[in-house]
C-alpha cells in the first residue's frame, strides 16, 4: 500500500497552487508545503536522527515538522503540550529519543528550515527496542497517570486516513480547523492527514487564540468567535467542547450556515445533545476509536447516521461483540505497546462494552474493567448510571463508583442548589431516577462536587475522560470538600480531616477553611428570587454596575500585587503576567451588557460604587500595600470561584424572565465558562505557595472578601415582596 508521504505527493502533483495549509496570514499551496517538508526532511537525515519527540503548538512548523518525520523514515513522538513535566520526562525515556523538535524557533536551539528548532538529548539515553516498521509512537494518558506509548506503522496512518477518506469525501468540505492539539492522534490523522489526501485546506492556529488553555480550560465565547471568524466546514471535537459549541449555538453566538462536518467522539455523547445540534443546523455526528486503531473505527456521516450508536465501522477494520459484549476489533491494528510483548491475537480487545446491530451499527456503552460488582454480586457500568444523571440531572460530570459495596455512590458537578426549594427539586428528580433503575443499580447518595474534576487535577484525560484510578485514590478528598445528598440509607458522618500521614494541599485547606464564609454569598436573597422568577432589570443593572466598579480594578490590583511581591514568589508574579493579559478589558463588557440593558454607559461609569464595593476595593489595597501581597488571592477564591458556580445557570433564568438579548449577558456567559479553566490554573497556583504567611493572608483575605461580596449581593434590589427580609438582611449586615 503506499504510504502517506507517495498520497501526499500524488495530491501535490494534482493540485500544486491549491492552498494546503494557512496559519494567520501565512498560506502555503501544496507545493510550497510540499517543499517545506522535504527540506526539513533532508536536514533531519543530513544529521542521522532516527527517533524524535515533536514539541509545541498547533503551528505550520509542527505540520511540516510532522510530515518530515513520515517522508525520511524518521520515527516521531508527538509531545502533548499538557503533560507534566514527569510525564514528558516518562515519555522521552521511554521512547528512547534521541532529539526534540520544536514547532517554534527557539533561543539556544538550533535553528531549522520554516521556523522548526532542534534540541539534541543526552547520548546516553537508553536504545529502546520498537515493534519492525514503526512510524508514529502516540502516548495516551493511561489510567494511572504514566503515559502509555502506541506504536504505529506508515501504512497502518495511511490505512486509517484512506478509510476516512473513502466515508467522508462527499462530506468533510474544503476547510478544517485545527482546534485539538495536533499532538492528539485523532486531530492529527483526521484534521491533518485526512483534509491534506481530500486536496483541502487545513488551518492552525495557536491554541489560544481558540480559547483553549490547558487540557480542558476553555472561553466558550472566544472559541465560538474564533470559529465565526475563521468560518471552517469542518471540526473535530471532544464532547465537552460538542456541548459548548451547542450552547453558543443555541445563545445565537456561534454562526452555523458554513458548517459541513462536525466529528464528536472521546467520550460517550448524549443523544440529547446530537439533537439540540441538528435542531441548530449543526451537522454533528458521533464516531468511536482508540489510539491503538489509529484514533478512528466507525463513524456517522449524514448520509448513514443513527443517533446513540458510533455508526459503522470503516472499511479497513473488522468490528465484533463478543457474548460477554467485549467489543474486539481485527485488521488495522497497532504494532503493540512500547516495551511490551507484540501482541499475539488478531483480535484487539478494546476494553469496552457494547452491542453491534444486525445492520452494522455499533454501540459503545462502557468499560469492561470499569465493572462494579455490588455485595449482592450484580454488575453496573459506571458509564450507564453517568449518563442518566448527566442527562436525567443535568450535571456537567458524574462519577459512579461503590465497587463492593451494597449500593452505587456518585460524584456529581454542574448543580447549583443552595436554596432549600431547589434542594428539593434535586432530591424529587434524583428518586425519580431511581424508580426508573433496577433495584440493584439505584444510587444510595449522590455528592455535589464545588469544582470540576479536571485534567490539571490529575482526574481527567487529554480528550476529558475519567481517570477512574486517580479518582478514586482521592475520593477521601473530594467527599470531604463536597455537599452530600442521601437517596436511600442515612448519611454516614464524612470526616475532613486527611488521612493520617498526609498533608491537606493548600487549594483544598483553603476551600475547607473559607466554606462558612461561602454561605454568605451562596444564601444571598436575589439567588432564590432568580430562581423563583422574581428578578427585575433595575435589581440586573445594579449588579452589573457593581460587577463594574471591582472589575475595573481588577488588573490594577493584579499590577499591583505584582509589583509587590518577593522575590521568592517569582513563580507567581510570572503568572500574573499571563492573567493579566487575560483580564484585560473586561468591565468594558459589563459597560457594554448596561447599554444593551438600556443603561446610559457613561452615566453607569460615572456612578458611585455601593459602600460594600468600595470597602473591598480599599481593603485589597491596603493589604498589597502595607500587608502581604499574596492578600490579593482571596478575591480570586471568592470572585471566580462565585462566578463557577452562579454565573452560568442565573444568567440563563435572568435572561428568560427577562427577555433580555444574548448581548445584555456577555459579562456573566463568558466568566461562568473563562473561569473554570481560571480556576484549575489557580488550584494549581495555591498549592505551589507554601510560606504559613502567604497562605494565612490569603485565607484572611477570602473571608473579608466573601463577606463583603457577600453584603453587596445582598443588597441587590428585589421586588416588593421581598422588602421585610431586605431590611434585615441589611441591617444585620451593617
Amino acid at each position: 500500500m503506499a504510504t502517506l508521504a507517495d498520497l501526499f505527493r500524488s495530491v501535490v502533483d494534482a493540485r500544486p497552487n491549491a492552498t494546503a495549509l494557512v496559519s494567520g496570514d501565512l498560506t502555503y499551496s501544496y507545493m510550497s508545503l510540499f517543499q517545506a517538508v522535504k527540506a526539513l526532511a533532508d536536514q533531519l537525515q543530513a544529521r542521522g536522527i532516527q527517533r524524535l519527540g515533536l514539541c509545541g503548538d498547533n503551528t505550520p512548523g509542527w505540520v511540516i515538522a510532522d510530515l518530515a518525520c513520515l517522508s525520511a523514515n524518521v520515527v516521531c513522538v508527538p509531545v502533548p503540550p499538557f503533560f507534566s513535566a514527569e510525564q514528558k520526562a516518562h515519555l522521552i525515556r521511554a521512547a528512547g529519543l534521541q532529539a526534540l523538535l520544536w514547532s517554534n524557533a527557539t533561543v539556544g536551539q538550533e535553528a531549522l528550515s520554516d521556523g522548526v528548532s532542534l534540541s539534541r538529548l543526552d547520548a546516553s539515553t537508553e536504545v529502546v527496542d520498537l515493534p519492525t516498521g514503526t512510524a508514529k509512537i502516540t502516548f495516551t494518558s493511561g489510567s494511572t497517570g504514566l503515559p502509555r506509548g502506541v506504536c504505529l506503522s506508515r501504512a497502518h496512518l495511511a490505512a486509517t486516513a484512506c478509510a476516512l477518506k473513502d466515508r467522508l469525501r462527499a462530506h468533510a468540505g474544503r476547510s478544517h480547523l485545527c482546534i485539538l492539539p495536533l499532538a492528539t492522534l485523532l486531530e492529527n490523522v483526521a484534521g491533518l492527514y485526512l483534509p491534506l489526501l481530500l486536496g483541502s485546506t487545513v488551518r492552525v492556529e495557536p491554541l489560544a487564540a481558540l480559547g483553549m488553555s490547558g487540557s480542558s480550560g476553555v472561553d466558550a465565547s472566544r472559541l465560538a468567535a474564533a470559529v465565526n471568524h475563521w468560518r471552517p466546514e469542518s471540526l473535530i471535537l471532544v464532547p465537552e467542547l460538542a456541548r459548548l459549541l451547542v450552547q453558543q449555538a443555541e445563545r445565537g453566538a456561534l454562526q452555523t450556515d458554513r458548517f459541513r462536518f462536525l466529528a464528536v467522539g472521546g467520550g460517550k455523547v448524549a443523544s440529547a445533545l446530537l439533537a439540540r445540534a441538528h435542531a441548530l443546523g449543526l451537522p454533528l455526528f458521533e464516531g468511536y476509536g482508540l489510539s491503538e486503531c489509529g484514533s478512528v473505527v466507525a463513524l456517522n456521516t449524514p448520509a448513514d447516521n443513527r443517533p446513540g450508536t458510533a455508526g459503522r465501522s470503516l472499511d479497513h477494520v473488522e468490528v465484533r461483540v463478543d457474548e460477554q459484549r467485549r467489543i474486539l476489533i481485527r485488521g488495522n491494528t497497532f504494532l503493540g505497546y512500547l516495551g511490551a510483548a507484540v501482541p499475539q491475537s488478531s483480535w484487539l480487545d478494546t476494553g469496552d462494552l457494547g452491542s453491534l446491530s444486525d445492520d452494522g451499527f455499533l454501540t459503545v456503552d462502557g468499560r469492561s474493567k470499569n465493572l462494579l460488582i455490588t455485595s449482592f454480586g450484580r454488575n453496573i457500568s459506571p458509564e450507564w448510571l453517568e449518563s442518566e444523571l448527566i442527562q436525567t440531572l443535568g450535571a456537567q460530570q458524574a462519577l459512579v463508583f461503590g465497587d463492593g459495596e451494597a449500593r452505587p455512590r456518585a460524584l456529581i458537578y454542574g448543580l447549583h442548589t443552595d436554596s432549600p426549594e431547589a434542594l428539593q427539586r434535586l432530591a424529587a428528580v434524583c428518586h425519580q431516577l431511581n424508580d426508573r433503575l433496577p433495584d440493584y443499580a439505584r444510587l444510595s447518595h449522590i455528592y455535589r462536587l464545588v469544582a470540576p474534576l479536571s485534567a490539571a487535577g490529575g482526574h481527567l484525560t487529554a480528550n476529558g475522560r475519567l481517570m477512574r484510578h486517580r479518582i478514586h485514590t482521592d475520593l477521601p478528598r473530594l467527599i470531604a470538600n463536597s455537599d452530600p445528598m442521601s437517596l436511600i440509607l442515612p448519611i454516614t458522618p464524612i470526616n475532613p480531616i486527611t488521612p493520617r500521614g498526609t498533608t491537606m494541599a493548600f487549594f483544598d485547606r483553603l476551600q475547607t477553611e473559607t466554606a462558612q464564609a461561602r454561605t454568605h454569598v451562596t444564601g444571598a436573597p436575589v439567588v432564590q428570587a432568580v430562581q423563583q422568577g422574581r428578578m427585575t432589570l433595575q435589581g440586573y443593572t445594579w449588579f452589573l454596575t457593581q460587577a463594574f466598579h471591582h472589575v475595573k480594578h481588577t488588573v490594577p490590583l493584579m499590577m499591583a500585587c505584582g509589583g509587590r511581591l518577593p522575590e521568592r514568589l517569582e513563580g507567581v508574579r510570572k503568572a500574573l503576567v499571563e492573567y493579566i493579559e487575560e483580564e484585560y478589558g473586561h468591565h468594558e463588557w459589563i459597560l457594554d451588557d448596561l447599554q444593551a440593558c438600556g443603561e446610559d454607559r457613561e452615566e453607569r461609569r460615572a456612578s458611585q460604587p455601593d459602600l460594600s464595593i468600595e470597602l473591598m476595593v480599599a481593603y485589597l489595597y491596603h493589604q498589597i500595600d502595607r500587608g502581604n501581597p499574596a492578600a490579593f488571592f482571596g478575591m480570586v477564591q471568592v470572585l471566580e470561584g462565585t462566578s463557577i458556580e452562579l454565573a452560568t445557570p442565573l444568567a440563563q433564568q435572568i435572561q428568560q424572565q427577562l427577555q433580555l438579548p444574548d448581548k445584555a449577558f456577555s459579562y456573566l456567559y463568558s466568566h461562568g465558562e473563562l473561569d473554570q479553566g481560571h480556576f484549575e490554573f489557580f488550584r494549581d497556583l495555591m498549592n505551589s505557595i507554601t510560606d504559613p504567611d502567604d497562605q494565612q493572608a490569603i485565607i484572611d483575605s477570602a473571608r473579608v472578601v466573601y463577606r463583603l461580596y457577600g453584603d453587596m449581593l445582598h443588597r441587590i434590589p428585589l421586588p416588593a415582596s421581598e422588602a421585610a427580609q431586605q431590611k434585615e438582611t441589611d441591617h444585620a449586615a451593617a
